[in-house]
């Protein structure tokens, strides 16, 4: 197996058989230290390059939100950039496909008693989707991001791997990339450290070396995710029930949108403590009856669940399971599993002991040590009611 795009050095070429003078690589270019030293170390090793930065929502809220990305100030950073290391830079507006498949579908599974991760579903359609189409009209070769994976390349065939930098690896993120789309696009930094990121960045002089990396939702400003879902959908926040798993109401609640499972803080139920003391949890939101169940950290163990729209990158999965490690959220370390096909795009996912905190609308990411096999969303078994029975 030989690495492709895994270091600082790029010794193999980008696009075999291909030299890098001959080889026209679009650059996603978000106005972050990450993206800006992807664009500077292909340029520094010959690569015909373009940078593109993509507009994803208003101006206004974006420019309120200090480094978020893609925000009116990233774009700037990411022009300055392009300017700096000499190549064409393009900022294009993908405002209303953005809203359509990221911010739409964030209020939507926040509405259904989910917890979504939106950064996923960018990637998944607005990156991965529209601008790799994008960088195939102005005639790439291929689509290189900053992102911290690694691809690897055996016999044509390609690879996603974590990270180098398990602090930075941003596999679970990614998992929902096709195979169509993994042999377009390239990823330099996976097999850097961070360290060694902001290193190549003082060494090309870009003003963004020392600029923090973004940390929350990029159009949720300040964190207040029920704002701006109230924003999208109003009417979002319907008032209704607190209920403990054996049926009883302990108090009311604001609206569904403002919970997710496993919080304990925040509930609003007189200190929200059983007969032992022990404090309540979110163990499940019943969106249809708008009621938030709580109950004792022991109820928000679950060791088998569904996932759905799955991606798989791996090896037809056998009738009887595979063996593999899953992961539940992104932080987590992945956990021994068993992987059993349903069809084509569903399969279950038995846990070798209970996790905490397995929440519908979350990813589960599916490896093979270090490869990414592939991965789903979490959902509730049909029939599932809001004590947690069948």
């Amino acid at each position: 197996m030989s690495t492709e795009t895994s270091t600082a050095t790029l010794s193999a070429p980008l696009v075999p058989g291909k030299s890098p003078a001959d080889t026209r690589v679009v650059v996603a270019m978000s106005g972050g230290v990450d993206s800006s030293v992807t664009a500077a170390l292909l340029k520094d090793q010959g690569y015909d390059v373009i940078g593109i930065t993509l507009q994803l929502y208003d101006h206004g809220m974006a420019l309120a939100k200090k480094g978020a990305c893609c925000a009116g100030a990233d774009i700037h950073d990411a022009r300055r950039v392009a300017e700096n290391i000499g190549i064409a830079h393009y900022v294009l507006d993908y405002e209303s496909l953005f809203k359509e498949s990221v911010m739409d579908d964030f209020a939507d599974s926040y509405l259904r008693g989910e917890t979504p991760i939106p950064c996923v579903r960018c990637n998944q359609t607005v990156k991965f989707r529209d601008l790799l189409k994008t960088a195939k009209d102005l005639d790439a070769d291929c689509l290189a991001t900053g992102h911290y994976i690694q691809r690897f390349a055996d016999n044509g065939s390609s690879q996603l791997h974590r990270a180098v930098d398990p602090g930075k690896d941003q596999s679970y993120f990614l998992f929902a990339t096709t195979q169509e789309q993994l042999d377009f696009l390239r990823f330099p930094l996976g097999g850097l450290e961070k360290s060694d990121t902001r290193a190549l960045a003082e060494k090309y002089g870009l003003a963004v070396a020392n600029k923090p990396d973004s940390q929350d939702i990029c159009f949720v400003p300040n964190g207040d995710y029920a704002s701006v879902i109230e924003k999208l959908r109003p009417g979002a926040s319907e008032p209704g029930d607190i209920v403990h798993l054996d049926g009883r109401v302990l108090g009311q609640h604001e609206g569904v949108i403002r919970y997710t499972i496993g919080q304990r803080r925040g509930l609003g139920i007189g200190g929200g403590h059983g007969d032992d003391n022990d404090p309540f949890y979110v163990v499940r939101i019943d969106a249809d009856a708008k009621q938030v169940i709580v109950g004792p950290r022991s109820a928000l163990g679950v060791q088998d669940f569904p996932i759905v729209e799955l991606n798989w990158l791996g090896d037809p999965i056998p009738e009887d399971g595979l063996s593999v490690q899953v992961k539940i959220r992104s932080m987590r370390p992945p956990e021994p599993a068993r992987i059993h096909p349903v069809s084509k795009t569903t399969a279950r996912i038995s846990l070798e002991k209970p996790e905490q905190g397995v929440s519908p609308g979350q990813a589960c990411v599916v490896y093979d040590d270090t490869r990414v096999l592939g991965g789903g969303w979490i959902t509730r078994d049909e029939g599932e009611t809001g004590d947690g029975s069948q």
